[in-house]
């Protein structure tokens, strides 16, 4: 391994930032800290039909939001910049000359509609669909008619009947026949430059010595390696992960649900959370743990125990993990990083008694799964919020619950003692008066002050609503 390891996450615009890319970015990032190597950010936007400036700024955003700092890249500018693609096209315009003065190119004139019809004949003749070089042998006089015709042309570069070995660093030694594979666009007729040809001219340049991706590019690793002894550079080390999988052992899209960074930060997931969550998917840690600060997994990284199984996502162990994170957040932390939920829920925290919400918060932080379930945990606190759900009510309903209510309020209304010795001394008092106890007691309380059949710890629920607050809540049934 180098002294001092270069990685890259190298994402297009063209969209939100996916679980899987966020994934595969956190084990690059990872590697990099381990090895005290560097992180470095490229944007691969010369699509310009699908790229888009907002997706760009929503991609960094969610980096930056995940703790996924960036040695080089947009914002952090380096020796080997630009950082962005399409701030390179001199660059790979260049390379393009230096293939077509070694007479490794050749302008291709095929139209889509030629080659998709080459395409269903190889399918229905039952070979693999593959460009079969019709371009490649025209004179230069048929490539003029081409175009005065109006063609503009594509560049192909011309694949050696060769085999071809690399070894991955997670899947070992792998083989491919030259054969076996098409002469392949490098250039589109736009001129831009396509991906595979891109990308090893900004790998080499940038002197990536360790590309880490989803297995699948394996097939693009095939067409790189030709690209890099064409050039005659040396390749960097290649390792390729596990896919991310929904729960029916598909790719993870949109019909499993939440894919993308962005929506799990609108849920109220902890950007701890779903990094910790994302480390555990196609990896492994010492001791089997499962919940590691940053720090940890950074420490434990190792692509040797990476898998070559495809990873399961399993949101509901994401909100268990989240669970965890929230509840070992120091309370004030947390009450800073809710005020956005409690916005969008309604409450206007600039108008909240800030001593009210540090305990509120404190109290029911422990039943929390996302922050944006925060307005179902606290509306019972506030009487312009509270209200009676059917449950509650059918325990309201019952002769011995109204018993011990009419008890519990006639208590409060002649308590002496101080706010935080009132909640014990009742419920002696109502246990000893009404020989009432357990489930029986309890519940009648809770279904009045709260409204619910569940919920935070009663006496830490009267200590917040006061004296006051529960008596007006127990008048109705009393």
């Amino acid at each position: 391994m180098a002294d001092k390891p270069r990685v890259r996450f190298a994402p297009s615009p063209t969209g939100e930032l996916h679980v899987g890319n966020a994934r595969t970015a956190l084990f690059n990032w990872m590697f990099a800290r381990h090895h005290g190597g560097d992180f470095i950010l490229r944007i691969e936007d010369t699509d310009e039909t699908r790229s888009a400036l907002s997706y760009q700024v929503n991609l960094l955003n969610d980096l930056t939001w995940l703790g996924l700092d960036w040695d080089e890249g947009p914002q952090k500018e380096g020796a080997y910049g630009p950082y962005k693609q399409s701030e390179r096209l001199d660059i790979y315009a260049r390379h393009l000359q230096q293939l077509e003065s070694a007479d490794l190119v050749y302008p291709c004139y095929c139209t889509e509609e030629e080659l998709e019809e080459e395409r269903q004949a190889l399918i229905l003749s039952k070979r693999m669909p593959r460009y079969m070089g019709k371009c490649r042998q025209l004179t230069r006089d048929e490539r003029k008619q081409k175009e005065d015709a109006g063609r503009k042309p594509s560049f192909r570069f011309k694949v050696p009947d060769e085999t071809f070995q690399f070894a991955d660093l997670i899947r070992g030694a792998m083989k491919f026949e030259g054969t076996a594979i098409g002469d392949f666009i490098i250039v589109r007729s736009n001129g831009m430059p396509a991906y595979n040809f891109a990308v090893v001219i900004d790998d080499h340049l940038m002197g990536i010595t360790h590309v880490i991706r989803g297995e699948d590019h394996l097939s693009n690793t095939a067409l790189q390696i030709m690209l890099y002894k064409a050039f005659g550079f040396v390749p960097p080390t290649f390792a390729h992960h596990c896919l991310i999988l929904g729960k029916d052992r598909a790719k993870l899209s949109k019909r499993h649900g939440s894919v993308s960074v962005g929506e799990f930060r609108k849920q109220g997931i902890l950007p701890e959370a779903l990094m910790n969550y994302l480390g555990l998917l196609g990896s492994s840690f010492t001791e089997g743990r499962e919940v590691l600060s940053r720090e940890e997994m950074m420490a434990a990284f190792s692509l040797d125990r990476a898998s070559k199984s495809g990873a399961i996502f399993d949101e509901e162990k994401l909100h268990w993990l989240n669970a965890i994170y929230i509840r070992n957040c120091p309370t004030e932390n947390l009450v800073s990083r809710l005020q956005p939920f409690l916005e969008q829920a309604g409450y206007s925290t600039d108008a909240l008694d800030p001593v009210l919400l540090y305990g509120v918060v404190d109290l029911i932080k422990n039943d929390l799964t996302t922050l944006s379930a925060i307005g179902n945990h606290i509306s019972f606190f506030f009487d312009d919020e509270y209200e009676i759900t059917a449950e509650a009510r059918q325990i309201l309903e019952k002769e011995s619950a109204l018993r011990v209510l009419k008890t519990f309020a006639e208590y409060l209304k002649n308590s002496a003692e101080a706010v935080q010795e009132i909640y014990p001394a009742a419920i002696k008092h109502l246990k000893e008066k009404t020989g009432v106890k357990g489930k029986d007691l309890f519940m009648p309380i809770r279904a009045a002050l709260t409204g619910r059949n569940h919920g935070p710890e009663l006496d830490r629920v009267f200590a917040i609503l006061g004296k006051n607050a529960a008596l007006k809540r127990l008048n109705p049934f009393v």
